[in-house]
Order: structure tokens, then sequence, then C-alpha cells
């Protein structure tokens, strides 16, 4: 029997997305059938009083769960429990200790939907009343920390309390399929690793464009930022899944021992580099889909006069045997032209080409691996134009997920919960890849800090800044969408 203690559990993380996936595990019978779901807050409310706000949350972000009928939502309904927790009261500990206690759990998984500054708190007071012991696990949310020196201490913290093996540090993006499916690209197919390397690639872009702003999460992001919300975990975790040895096998400390090198092996920029190899920005307002939007300043929560970045773009390097010498372009932003997420692998161009300069500069060959909105990998090779004459032109060799498996997809949220109960840490990140993270984030953070010009600004629906641009063509490269514009 699995107990699910969801610290947080009337917030706004736990509605969107922690209870539709709860719920989806529910419906398609991936719970202990004496699976109990527990919600807890400051806030004073019964269980019926709870369970309204699990229906709604059902009812507005879970409706189309495949398989879901009022039975089974009657059911995961009547598995919820509702408990009144401050993390500077021990009394309600107690009382959730109690809770636990009548339900005969054998594992208990204990979800921190909450602000970092609750972590230690809440573990402290589970540890006093020795509920982190046997097989509880502890699940901690983004951001765990603000920089090296504040998450090193939040781990020394976790760590007085709970053994690393008991501690999951999530990162909602290795939960998406295509994430997953990026470590059986690199280690199940054989034609691909004699090319994996500096001598046939050229570049690799990694990008993560949102076209939402911050909606209601103003006052968080803006002493956030992007550099902290997106690439010092989403985008890093893709750089070091690509980028990783293989491992000498598929167990989870393997493949973070691998991963974790490739972070150390990152090149830390002087203050000089960073002025060259990075650009940061902020949108103004513009007009997304067609729909005007407003500007980053202008955004609930936010100062008239804030610089926070709402756009990064980083010409990165990976100081190490197979990568050295090829540029690793990581962007992400919101309020962008369109929302996706794609890794690009641009091989280097063909020696010479014998089709003389009618074709005009051919592209090389790129492998393109979508994870959002669609799933998707496509290789894009050069072909002869049916007709006379030979006139090339790029084909796509595209392999669809959702037209080649009727398998069931399982959203992120769902796979790292269900993980978690299960114990399997490999796709959550450990604390030497955190540490290692913001090493490199920190110079980069303290540059920006000491520089009042360099936030660029850009229209919301763009591509952003056009320095962002100018970042990749002087050195003869470009992002994905400009050689389709072109």
């Amino acid at each position: 029997m699995t107990t699910f203690v969801l610290f947080g559990g009337t917030g706004d993380l736990a509605k969107r997305k922690i209870i539709p996936a709860l719920y989806s595990a529910f419906v398609n019978g991936r719970l202990d059938q004496n699976f109990k779901f527990i919600g807890a807050a400051r806030e004073k409310l019964t269980d019926e009083e709870f369970r309204v706000r699990v229906a709604a949350a059902i009812e507005s972000y879970a409706s189309n769960v495949d398989g879901a009928t009022e039975e089974k939502r009657a059911a995961f309904l009547a598995t919820t429990h509702y408990s009144k927790i401050d993390a500077r009261i021990p009394e309600d500990f107690a009382a959730l200790k109690d809770s636990l206690q009548t339900s005969e759990t054998n594992a208990t998984l204990f979800y921190l939907a909450t602000g970092p500054d609750i972590f230690i708190p809440v573990v402290e007071q589970l540890s006093k009343h020795g509920l982190v012991e046997g097989n509880a696990r502890v699940v901690v949310e983004k951001p765990l920390g603000r920089d090296a020196q504040s998450a090193k201490e939040i781990n020394h913290s976790l760590r007085s309390y709970l053994n690393e093996h008991q501690i999951y540090r999530i990162d909602h993006y290795l939960g998406k399929e295509m994430v997953q499916n990026l470590l059986a690209l690199r280690f199940a197919n054989s034609f691909l690793e004699p090319l994996w390397n500096r001598k046939w690639i050229q570049d690799v872009q990694i990008s993560i464009s949102e076209q939402v702003g911050v909606e209601s999460r103003g006052d968080f992001y803006d002493h956030t930022g992007a550099l902290r919300d997106m690439v010092q975990n989403h985008l890093l975790q893709l750089v070091s899944i690509v980028a990783m040895e293989p491992p000498v096998n598929a167990n989870p400390d393997a493949i973070r021992d691998e991963k974790v090198k490739v972070l150390r092996a990152l090149h830390k920029f002087t203050p000089d580099e960073v002025s060259k190899k990075t650009v940061r920005g902020q949108y103004r307002a513009g007009a997304v889909d067609g729909k005007p939007v407003i500007a980053y300043q202008n955004e609930p929560g936010v100062p008239p006069s804030s610089r926070t970045e709402t756009f990064v773009a980083i010409r990165a390097e990976i100081d190490n045997w197979r990568w050295a010498g090829v540029p690793f372009y990581l962007r992400t932003g919101k309020r962008m032209a369109s929302r996706s997420a794609e890794i690009t692998i641009n091989f280097k161009p063909i020696p010479y080409s014998i089709f003389g300069k009618s074709q005009g500069p051919l592209r090389s060959n790129r492998l393109v691996i979508s994870l959002q909105p669609e799933e998707s990998v496509q290789l894009y090779m050069k072909a002869k134009e049916p007709g006379e004459g030979i006139r090339l032109s790029d084909v796509a060799l595209n392999l669809d997920f959702a037209e080649v498996s009727n398998s069931r997809r399982v959203e992120s949220y769902e796979r790292l919960l269900l993980d978690a109960m299960h114990g399997d840490l490999t796709l959550f990140v450990r604390d030497d890849e955190l540490s290692a993270a913001w090493a490199w984030i920190d110079p980069i953070m303290s540059a920006w800090q000491n520089d009042s010009e360099g936030l660029k600004s850009y229209i919301s629906g763009s591509w952003g800044p056009s320095a962002a641009s100018y970042l990749l063509a002087q050195h003869g490269a470009a992002w994905g969408e400009e050689f389709v514009e072109s």
C-alpha cells in the first residue's frame, strides 16, 4: 500500500498537474489497490471540502483521461483525504502521523509542491515525528536554490534528515517520453554512435519556446528569471543527456554518473565571455496568435522597472574529448512565436559538392528531435526532386510516435510520480548534478548583475532579440526556424 501526501495540496501546481496525474494513474490501474491520497495545506478544510476541490481540478484538467468514468472518479475521491498542516506548528504533524499509522501504509511518498523556503521546515518536522523512516521518500520541486551556495545549503539540510536515495529532485522535462527516447536513440542504434562527436557534428541546438507570459506567477518569476527557471534545470538536463558518454548499464546512478561529467565539463565563462556568448531579453507588448498581449513590465506582480530576463540564448561549449570545439546553442523564452521544444543536431557539410553552383549552398544533414507540441524524430537528407535535371531538396525521414504506437501516452508528471512510488531514481536529479549545474550558471548571473545595459527587448510573438540570431550568424549558423523562413 502506498500513501501519497501532497504538501501544497490546494495550490496551483497541485490543481493543474499533480492531481490530474494521480487521477490518470488511478483510472489506468497504475496505483496500489489500497492507495491513499492526503492533501496537506495551511487552510482548514474537511475531507469533503477538499474532495470538492479535487473534483474541480479533475473536471478542469483531466476530464479527457482515457477510460475515465463517473464510477472511477468517485472511487478516486474516496481515496482522498485532507490534513491541515502549517510547517511551523509541530502539532499538525502529530495529527498527520496518527493518520498515517491508522492506514497501515507500507510506503509513503511526501511531495513538497511548496516554495523552497518551506522544504527544510517540513522535512525537519517529518523527521522529528518519525515519518521519513523505512520506505518513505520525499519529492522536492524546483527551484532548488537561487545559486550554487543556497542549493548547497538546502541539499546539506535535506541530507541531515534524509538519505540521498530518499530525495527525489523533480524536473518534469525528464518525464517526457521523447527525453527518455533520447537514451534509446543514443545507445540502441549503432549507426549513430560513430557520428556522435566533434568529427561529424557542426553544432547542437536546444530550444524551448513558450507562447505564454508569466500569467499569475509575476511576483515569483520576477525573482527567478529565465536563466534560473529554465536553463539551470530543463536545458542543462537535456544537454547532459545529448552529450553524455555511454553508461556501463541502465541503472539510475550509472546514467547520472555520466550526466554529471558533462555538466562538470561545461566551459565556465569569464565576465568578458558572458557578454560575447550570452543574450538576455525581456518581452514587450505585441501579438501572439493574432491576439494582443502586454509587456512583461505591465504584468501583474511585476515592477514597472524590472530588469528580469524572460529570454536567454547561450553559446555553450563542453571541454572534453568528444565535444571539444562543438558549440551547443541554448535558447528559451516566453511570448515567443510558437510553443515548441526541439533538439537539433546539425552535421558537418559534405567536403565537396559534385552538383555545381546551380544548386546553391546545400544545408547539411540534421537530426531534429521534437519534444513538444508533438513528439517526433526527423532525419533530414538530400534527395532529387522529380523531373528533368538534378535539383536537390530536403527530405525528412520521419518517426512520429503517435502514429507508430497505439500505447497510451503517459504525461511527464504521471510517469515521474509512479517512478518515485516505485523507488526508481533514473529520471530525478542527483545532488552533484544540481551542484554542477549551478556552478556553471553562477558566473553568468554574476556578470549580468554587473551589466546594466545588456538586457535586450523583443516584441511578443517574435523569436526573441535580434542579438540571439547574431550569436549564431557570426559563426555561420542559424536557428532552425530561420532556415525554414529563408
